[in-house]
């Protein structure tokens, strides 16, 4: 042991912080990540957003963010107000804060691993003791199955994800309901990919009135295209938004951070469009592996999780050689895939027929 890792808190030793590799290929379709680029008259308003701010750089910015917290909560409906919203350096520093101020050393949080796997990482951070409560054979949980793991562990924050990471799969609303009535602490419903779900109406914005312990967290970067700026948000009851201040850092999101996210939120509608060609993109993936006899899960995502692998290591490796770069998250047989644009797209499906036809071997034999 180094003296520095001596030095270092004995939960942490040894530890790997969080990642994914990036390699330069011509199609990198493994981070999630919105494949298109800002639209150019999208960038124009953002920049004129930003430039207002830019005289004032020698000043703080507002440390609570307020206009942008009330175009957010324009932007979500639902009867929120900008009482109800909270922003952040992306929805990982907004965990991160819900876990400072509810969680820390003495409480639990509880998962349904396999999900996204900074929730771990995020908890170990605060002091939080995360627990797995695993998930059904399929990876889908059902109002049973999630009532019954909170009910066993007691836990002080449960994390559900919908639609899911990596499994592109979104809950139930009976889910989200028996997750509520069993918990006595928050229940956190990481909203990441909604804007992708097929069903617009799943979200559980709906049920957030009455419901004082319920969080519902979003981020810019996936539907908005903004995942280099960094934004995440959530909605929940006020006075869980006030108690928030409490852990956040001084002026924690700059001037040109909040000027630029309400720059694009100025542009939904354009940015709509290039979220509904994902979504076709999304489906032509799935269509198209389902009729090569690929397992591919039903996804609400921008990305979708396809098995039938001997070995997921050596597929991924196969279609790297072939130019393309997916994802591998460790579950056996199965690889995640972000969608990407058309010719992305084509260039994957190309990529597993080369794959299938030169290597078949890789595959199990029920493809």
């Amino acid at each position: 042991m180094t003296e520095i890792e001596n030095l270092l808190r004995a939960d942490l030793r040894g530890q790997s912080p969080y990642g994914a590799p990036q390699l330069d290929v011509p199609v990198q379709l493994n981070t999630n990540e919105n494949a298109f680029a800002i639209p150019e008259d999208v960038a124009a308003v953002v920049a004129e957003f930003i430039g207002r701010e830019l005289r004032g750089l020698n000043r703080y910015p507002d440390r609570d963010a307020v206009a942008l917290r009330t175009d957010l909560a324009a932007y979500l409906g639902h009867g929120l107000t900008a009482d109800h919203v909270w922003a952040a350096n992306g929805s990982n520093e907004i965990l991160q804060q819900l876990l400072q101020a509810f969680g820390g050393p003495g409480r639990t949080v509880l998962g349904f691993m396999p999900s996204y796997s900074m929730h771990p990482l995020l908890a170990r951070g605060t002091g939080t003791a995360f627990i797995d409560g695993g998930r059904e054979d399929d990876y889908t949980l059902s109002p049973a199955y999630v009532r019954a793991a909170i009910e066993e562990h007691d836990p002080d924050l449960v994390f559900l994800v919908s639609p899911n990471n990596p499994t592109g799969t979104a809950l139930d609303a009976e889910v989200i309901d028996a997750a509520y009535e069993a918990a006595r602490g928050l229940v956190v419903i990481d909203e990441a990919y909604a804007e992708f779900a097929r069903d617009p109406g799943s979200t559980a914005l709906g049920r957030l009135a009455g419901r004082k312990r319920l969080v519902v967290t979003r981020t810019l970067s996936k539907a908005f295209a903004f995942a280099g700026a960094r934004v995440g948000y959530l909605a929940a009851d006020p006075e869980l938004v006030e108690k928030l201040l409490l852990v956040r850092l001084p002026y924690h999101l700059s001037s040109i951070t909040q000027a630029a996210a309400r720059g694009a939120l100025a542009c939904t509608a354009q940015l709509q469009a290039e979220v509904d060609e994902l979504k076709h993109q999304r489906d032509r993936i799935v269509k198209s592996l389902r009729a090569k006899g690929l397992p591919v899960a039903d996804s609400d995502a921008n990305f979708v999780l396809v098995g039938g692998f001997k070995d997921a290591a050596v597929v991924w490796r196969a279609i790297l050689d072939q130019g393309v770069l997916i994802r591998d998250v460790g579950l056996p047989g199965r690889l995640r895939i972000t969608a990407g644009t058309e010719e992305e797209t084509t260039a994957l499906l190309d990529a597993f027929d080369a794959v299938l036809t030169d290597r078949p071997e890789l595959f199990e034999e029920s493809k």
